[in-house]
């Protein structure tokens, strides 16, 4: 068929309106909205003694004032614990605007309204708040020692402890022939999209519907929350979601207090109320994530084949947790990676500080995870003298082994089995793309420019696609357009391209002709988000199937005009057409106009359709379990996750007088199962990639011990720029799932999750000194070499230049 897109590099149908200017955004609606703007905690943990407001009550265009005791009802009441666990045993959340404490800086206390944004942030700053500071709790070892608490009845801080475990630890340990345990940090970093958190409310009293513009990643829960928190029916609520400028998992927590705050407000002035997000705001008020402190301890054999690995786990969960304990969840679930570890274990402690909140950021606790499992690998193969990727070949899940079951179980409690996957062949293709066995020659050629090289690589692999449903809608119309719908969000994947393709491919459609609407409750109602490298497999399996629907009615209308059997039919460019023979074919746009037997011609396909009509008296015009129309609505809900899966490889060059760490060098092998389109994976993995780089060498959120953020400015917080991301070769490896219609796995976090394991195994490589805290400066690369108690490794004594 002339029409099959499916697996072919299509390009992006929505990148010229967004590149040109054409685009939606949060900011784009609403211009003549009243504005809100916030007055936040400028201390991480305070009592408010005292909020005066009186300053503010003279600014010319201030509108409305709201304080905690503003709130009423559920709305007074805590944000909610979005996904509850039975280990986190002392959950907090916020309030909309602070109760009687603030626990980071940035906790909103007040609300403004006024009639533009720069009245609303005069009178913010006329408000005088009065506060008693109290004892910030800043980092996962100040938490740990628990000399202060950020929440008088959590003394030790210890919001959860999440465990599990494969077999008996100490004894395989203890009978293990060789031993190493060893402590290391991932430090806290955040998600930057271009286009911050927003909302835009408007109230009709007239039939008293509330529709809310926000930028989320998740409408049809921002929705719920809504509707829940201001007492309003469902179907009184609508929420879409605009073009969204980037997302990362911030934009995945809801509700944000902004979300029911803005629409609170439109609701009590009847007007329409905007506020958008200033980029200090999302630096001190939006998610963080990463920081953790692992402590691992691993038995191996002479062989380098691991015999136990145990490892604990302090996850900073900063002041609350609205998104439940996730984050260190994955990490713990998916630390394992693509080995066969015999015995497991794995203790995870999440704990509060008095920082912003951590919540899932592209990755969600994989590349934690990563880090510790793959410098495991390393620290094995640097004792026993071994190269890399031999002893990680020697401990990889053979093809042979799938569905291999760990053994261990996700939040939900469905059990962790990858479904399919050749970690194998990732890892040959992988050595032959960076050259891995020749590495020595480009050592000696960087020797010689005065430069250090080195070389590292990470393996991963990524539980994708999980549940427990996304749904889709396809609708053909009388003039031949296909309309597309499904409620998961889009911020800049690819979804409108990648959605069509689907659906052109599997209807027999040019793709032009498909149209997809994604994030507007009003098109589809029923949804649960974009996270966790789910696009693609739940709501692409969603819209395949009722594409399937729509083609299995088509088919049938079709056979009855050309009095012929349904499976002798095939739809090519739009036409529905008898296999072999020519000129008995209709249509599809005839179809749908012949699928809503109106009685009357409102336009020209309507008046040809009638040529093709046919008569039963016998039968009713709509046959009974039938509805007019060519459109079919489906879900797809999941029995568990896919696993996608990859190796990455850096290569950097490091200069001894400066310690600028060069990534020279990057090459990925990537394997999320069916390809729907080819572009836009690899410019997920680019994307993600660069991420990973920006997160093993710049993005730090750098805190002072009294909980005041150091960097909040692009001034400040250091991000790659394209000068910084290295030129990346990618392969792909396709092994299909068996767990779903399409065969696919997910994509859109695997570039980041093994890129601070890949960077630090290269550094190391370079200057023979253990790094065990990632980001990693070159100042601090600087100290380490210099400092006569860095650790080194067993290969440093072919380093030249280090330490002189």
């Amino acid at each position: 068929m002339t029409t099959k897109l499916f697996g072919e590099p299509v390009r992006r149908r929505e990148d010229a309106r967004l590149i040109t200017g054409r685009g939606r955004y949060l900011d784009d609606i609403g211009t003549g909205a009243l504005a809100a703007a916030f007055v936040r905690s400028p201390h991480a943990h305070a009592r408010i003694v005292d909020v005066d407001v009186d300053a503010a009550l003279d600014v010319e265009g201030l509108v409305a004032i709201y304080t905690y005791e503003d709130l009423t009802g559920p709305l007074a009441e805590p944000l909610p614990v979005l996904i509850p666990h039975p280990q986190l045993t002392a959950p907090r959340t916020g309030y909309p605007l602070a109760n009687g404490e603030v626990n980071h800086v940035g906790e909103p206390v007040v609300m403004v309204v006024a009639t533009d944004r720069y009245v609303a942030e005069d009178a913010a700053e006329r408000i005088a708040v009065t506060y008693e500071e109290l004892p910030a709790v800043v980092g996962v070892d100040a938490a740990r020692e628990a000399r202060s608490c950020v929440h008088e009845e959590i003394p030790d801080n210890v919001a959860a402890r999440h465990h599990q475990e494969t077999g008996d630890v100490e004894p395989a340990l203890a009978a293990s022939p060789h031993t190493l345990s060893f402590t290391q940090y991932v430090e806290r970093s955040a998600g930057m999209p271009l286009e911050g958190k927003g909302v835009h409310a408007r109230w009709d009293a007239d039939d008293r519907s509330l529709r809310v513009h926000t930028s989320t990643q998740a409408s049809t829960s921002v929705r719920a929350a809504i509707a829940a928190k201001l007492q309003l029916p469902l179907d009184q609520v609508e929420v879409v979601a605009p073009d969204v400028g980037g997302g990362f998992g911030v934009k995945i927590v809801h509700p944000w207090p902004e979300e029911l705050l803005v629409p609170m407000a439109a609701i009590v002035l009847g007007r329409e109320v905007k506020w958008t997000e200033d980029r200090r705001e999302h630096f001190i008020s939006s998610a963080h994530e990463r920081q953790q402190r692992q402590e691992v301890s691993v038995g191996f054999d002479d062989d380098g084949r691991i015999t136990a690995l145990d490892v604990h786990v302090w996850h900073d969960h900063g002041a609350y947790t609205p998104y439940g304990i996730i984050v260190p969840i994955i990490t713990a679930t998916q630390l394992v990676g693509p080995y066969v570890i015999p015995v497991y274990r794995v203790v995870v402690e999440s704990v509060y500080t008095n920082t912003v909140i951590v919540t899932p950021y592209r990755g969600a606790g994989r590349p934690q995870g990563c880090f510790a499992m793959e410098r495991t690998m390393d620290r094995i193969a640097d004792v026993l003298g071994l190269d890399r990727a031999v002893v990680r070949e020697r401990n990889l899940i053979q093809p042979s082994q799938f569905p291999y079951d760990h053994h261990l179980t996700f939040q939900d409690g469905r059990p962790v089995v990858y479904d399919s996957g050749d970690y194998p062949a990732l890892l040959e293709k992988l050595k032959a793309l960076v050259g891995w066995d020749g590495v020595d020659a480009l050592r000696d050629d960087a020797e010689a420019r005065g430069k250090l090289l080195g070389v590292g690589m990470a393996l991963y692999v990524e539980g994708t696609g999980p549940g427990p449903y996304e749904g889709g809608h396809v609708q053909v119309l009388g003039s031949g357009k296909v309309l597309v719908s499904t409620g998961l969000t889009t911020q800049g994947q690819g979804h409108e391209t990648s959605f069509a393709q689907i659906v052109a491919s599997e209807l027999g459609v040019p793709i032009e002709d498909v149209e997809v609407t994604t994030g507007d409750t009003r098109r589809f109602p029923y949804a649960v988000g974009t996270f966790a490298s789910r696009a693609a497999v739940m709501s692409g399996n969603a819209i395949a199937l009722a594409a399937r629907g729509v083609r299995a009615k088509a088919l049938r209308i079709a056979a009855d005009v050309l009095e012929a059997d349904p499976g002798d039919l095939e739809i090519e460019d739009g036409v529905v057409q008898v296999r072999g023979t020519p000129g008995a074919s209709i249509p599809l746009r005839t179809v749908a106009v012949l699928s809503n037997p109106l009685r009357y011609a409102f336009d020209e396909a309507a008046k040809q359709a009638t040529q093709f009509a046919t008569h039963d008296d016998t039968k009713p015009p709509v046959a009974e379990g039938d509805a007019p129309g060519l459109e079919h609505r489906d879900y797809y809900s999941p029995l568990r996750s896919t696993f996608a899966s990859g190796a990455h490889a850096a290569v950097v060059e490091i200069d001894p007088a400066t310690w600028e760490i060069d990534v020279v060098d990057y090459a990925v092998v990537h394997d999320c199962g069916n390809v729907v389109n080819p572009m836009i994976v690899e410019g997920q993995v680019h994307g993600g990639v660069a991420q990973g780089v920006g997160g093993a060498l710049y993005e730090r959120m750098a805190y002072d011990r009294d909980g005041q953020l150091q960097n909040a400015s692009f001034m400040d917080f250091l991000m790659p720029y394209a000068s910084e991301v290295p030129d990346i070769v990618i392969d792909h490896q396709q092994t299909p799932s068996p767990l779903n219609p399409l065969g696919i796995k997910g994509a859109g976090e695997a570039g980041v999750i093994p890129g601070s394991a890949a960077l630090a195994s290269a550094i190391e490589d370079a200057v023979g000194r253990r790094i065990t805290s990632m980001p990693i400066s070159p100042t601090e690369l600087y100290d380490l070499v210099r400092d006569p108690s860095s650790e080194r490794t067993a290969a440093s004594g072919r380093r030249t230049g280090v330490g002189a």
